[in-house]
């Protein structure tokens, strides 16, 4: 029997409805919302790429410059070709055309245009601009050219270690490209067009164009005439004395800026040699900041500031050599074991005499000493903006003896960086402040406005204005040492020659290896210019830094002048040239006297009573006061 009508039972259905429908309602607004609101972006984003498809525009690196304005590096266009293989109408005729335009193997690139299960393949990368044109004046149906970028250096092999080279996929690999690779490279684009499901483009649709960013333009501290001239006196170097390799920079000792740095042998930037990774890791190496040797009598001019800093010597000072000194029970010898017999203070200088600088060292003290090569940055990394700083070799205070001492006061039983050596010089030379190297003046955007620009200032005061004073004196007597502005002809220039053996990796001394190095200043009464010259290995015959690398120091200079047009600072200086004498057979007594007579200064190697042999050989033409070995 049916129940009878219940307005109750009525109401309760209708709200039982309206409750579904209203929860279905709520639950539909609540997807919405997810699915547009909170999923939208990415939805789209994948929606997007299902139905286009797109080319990189690779973003060209930022220039690279000089401190005049010159492109160091730059980037230049060229062309990736894809293929899409469902667009292909013939792929013989294509694969044919497209071996024989890029020189490519026929039967490699059919496999690619066949094959119809990725949406493009990359055919070639880095093709030129003509290329590009005759590929696309054929309109085949599936070939599409993309913009690519490429490096080009247009100085070749010039400052190859420190602007250093880029990948295929020009991502920064050494030198400036690596380290400031963030501030290089730009933000690259693309290039969009809408397909169907198999990829094919629909024609008729829009297309997408999202222009790549270029990177920042860098210029450097870096001048690229200077850098020649040091360059191809390198590379004079390299052929004349027979060496392993050679490393030269300047720095303006007053601000940290590196004016010029090389290393040879080296290679052209634009055929870096991928295929030999042995010839490239050395060559890319910057040995200037990576390497560490043992510095020999440059070193000197550190022991010779903090002497005179403490008080401890003067130019009115006497030092007397008789070859050697006794430290601890060791007979350590002096470069010239007949001896210097008494000289002053800058006589010891000038004569690089071991025996003084063991004394100074000495009279510091450990304690003293070790303050000052602390203050002097040794043991400790420069800084330099560029990647791969090595810090250099101290011994540890505590362990150092007495004979220790005397060794590291003229440059032995320490080891340094060469640009470790020239920051500490440039805090004696340049007044007695501490300075930082760098390589980067400034940082320009796309647009030509300033991002950033390095601002030089002198760091803590190390010595004082009287104590540098004093050694630009020193520096400018050891190399003028027959007369004023003698060592380049009318112009004020200081120095300091070194020599150092090598070690081996056994930790002895490596028999007949050393580094022969020249330290110059320039103007030598107020510096502006610093230069090192270091020379691994000469093999020619003669290793002393006076023969070997000083000489080498005057071209650079030379040619520095003749670029800048530097003013003489005496019009009236002439040198005097000499020939030279043979020695060979004489006592070693006689050959000395002839050498004075002639104003040749000398360097002994050997203990003989007898010469054995010379350098130069008799007849060269030497200028008046030059050094001359003779070999006992």
């Amino acid at each position: 029997m049916l129940k009878p009508y219940s307005l109750f039972s009525f109401r309760k259905r209708i709200l039982a409805v309206t409750i579904a429908i209203s929860f279905i309602f709520c639950s539909l607004v609540v997807r919405l919302f997810v699915i547009q609101i909170l999923n939208g972006k990415e939805l789209q984003f994948r929606a997007t790429d299902q139905w286009t498809r797109d080319l990189s525009i690779v973003a060209p690196r930022g220039d690279i410059l000089d401190s005049t304005g010159s492109a160091l590096a730059v980037s230049y266009t060229t062309y990736n070709v894809y293929v899409r293989a469902r667009e292909v109408s013939s792929p013989t005729t294509l694969s044919t055309f497209l071996a024989r335009s890029l020189g490519l193997d026929f039967d490699d690139i059919y496999k690619k245009v066949t094959k119809k299960g990725v949406s493009e393949v990359l055919i070639k990368m880095g093709i030129d601009a003509d290329k590009a044109e005759e590929i696309y004046q054929q309109r085949f149906s599936g070939v599409y050219l993309a913009e690519n970028v490429a490096r080009y250096y247009p100085y070749g092999n010039l400052l190859t270690q420190v602007l250093g080279f880029t990948s295929i996929d020009n991502i920064g690999q050494s030198g400036i490209e690596a380290y400031y690779d963030q501030k290089l490279k730009g933000q690259d684009g693309f290039s969009y067009v809408q397909s169907d499901l198999q990829g094919k483009e629909i024609g008729g649709t829009l297309r997408y164009y999202i222009p790549a960013t270029k990177g920042n333009d860098l210029t450097l501290t870096i001048d690229s005439k200077i850098q020649l001239v040091l360059e191809q006196t390198l590379e004079k170097i390299m052929v004349e004395q027979k060496a392993k390799n050679v490393t030269g920079m300047m720095i303006k000792p007053k601000t940290g800026e590196m004016v010029a740095l090389s290393t040879k042998p080296s290679f052209d930037l634009n055929e870096v040699p991928r295929d030999d990774l042995e010839t490239l890791f050395e060559q890319s190496k910057i040995k200037g900041v990576t390497d560490v040797y043992e510095p020999g009598s440059t070193f000197k001019i550190l022991t010779v500031a903090a002497a005179l800093e403490e008080g401890l010597t003067s130019f009115d000072d006497h030092f007397y050599c008789p070859g050697f000194r006794v430290v601890d029970g060791v007979r350590i010898k002096c470069w010239r074991t007949i001896g210097h017999g008494s000289q002053t203070l800058m006589e010891a200088f000038g004569n690089s005499c071991n025996c003084c600088f063991m004394d100074l060292a000495l009279r510091l003290g450990k304690d003293k000493f070790y303050s000052y090569l602390e203050k002097f940055g040794l043991g400790q990394k420069t800084g330099i903006t560029i990647a791969g700083e090595a810090k250099g070799i101290l011994m540890d205070k505590s362990l150092v003896k007495n004979v220790d001492l005397a060794r590291i006061g003229f440059g032995h039983a320490v080891a340094v960086t060469p640009i470790q050596l020239m920051t500490a010089v440039s805090s004696i030379i340049n007044g007695g402040c501490k300075i930082s190297p760098y390589f980067l003046q400034k940082e320009c955007d796309a647009s030509g406005n300033i991002v950033s620009q390095a601002s030089s200032s002198l760091g803590q005061r190390i010595i004082s204005e009287n104590t540098s004073s004093l050694v630009n004196q020193l520096l400018e007597y050891a190399e003028n040492k027959t007369g004023k502005y003698t060592f380049v002809e009318g112009y004020n220039v200081g120095g300091k020659t070194g020599t150092a053996q090598k070690y081996s990796e056994s930790g002895g001394i490596a028999q007949g290896k050393y580094i022969s190095s020249f330290v110059g200043t320039y103007p030598a009464d107020n510096p502006e210019y610093l230069l090192l010259l270091m020379v691994d290995e000469p093999s020619a015959g003669a290793y002393y830094g006076s023969i070997v690398a000083a000489p080498y120091g005057k071209e650079v200079f030379t040619g520095m002048f003749e670029y800048l047009g530097e003013k003489k600072q005496d019009e009236n200086v002439t040198i005097e040239y000499v020939v030279m004498p043979d020695l060979v057979n004489l006592s070693l007594f006689d050959a000395i006297e002839k050498l004075k007579e002639e104003g040749l200064a000398f360097e002994i190697d050997g203990d003989g009573e007898f010469i054995t042999k010379q350098l130069p050989p008799v007849g060269t033409s030497l200028q008046k006061g030059s050094t001359v070995i003779l070999i006992t």
